[in-house]
């Protein structure tokens, strides 16, 4: 994949967001948050506008690695730029600082979700309360339940 996408580079074939979106997935799957990092960096440097499903790829592959302030950057990242937050990049924030056992930054997450009116799931739910518990704070689970 690594090769082909240098291929890529090399040749007349317009690298766009969905070329990008396949790479950083791709990082994501390999557990490499830096180079997803990186192509990142280069979508920018070529103008090539990240969307949500690069957000979501990229704060993946960050909570892949425990790397809840990148994920967290992300998130804000994407607020800042007026990219529409789904499911998916909250889910994976959250997921982030539940591994971190940052349990104050899942909970944030979580109420921003549900300021935003996005819509939690299962996943969203089961993880929050996962930080929680890790944190030994199972009052604030229960807060995941009243909200």
């Amino acid at each position: 994949a690594v090769q082909l996408f240098k291929d890529f580079v090399l040749s007349e074939i317009v690298l766009n967001v969905v070329v990008y979106n396949t790479r950083i997935s791709a990082c994501e799957k390999g557990d490499n948050w830096e180079k997803a990092l990186h192509l990142f960096g280069a979508m920018s440097v070529l103008g090539v506008e990240a969307d949500p499903i690069t957000f979501s790829g990229l704060i993946s592959a960050c909570a892949r690695s425990s790397e809840w302030e990148k994920a967290f950057w992300f998130v804000s990242h994407m607020v800042q730029s007026k990219v529409e937050l789904g499911t998916i990049s909250f889910n994976a924030a959250i997921t982030a600082c539940q591994k971190a056992g940052e349990w104050q930054r899942a909970l944030q997450l979580f109420s921003a979700m549900e300021l935003s009116r996005v819509e939690s799931n299962t996943i969203t739910c089961s993880t929050t309360v996962s930080a929680c518990e890790m944190g030994g704070e199972w009052e604030a689970a229960l807060q995941v339940f009243s909200l």
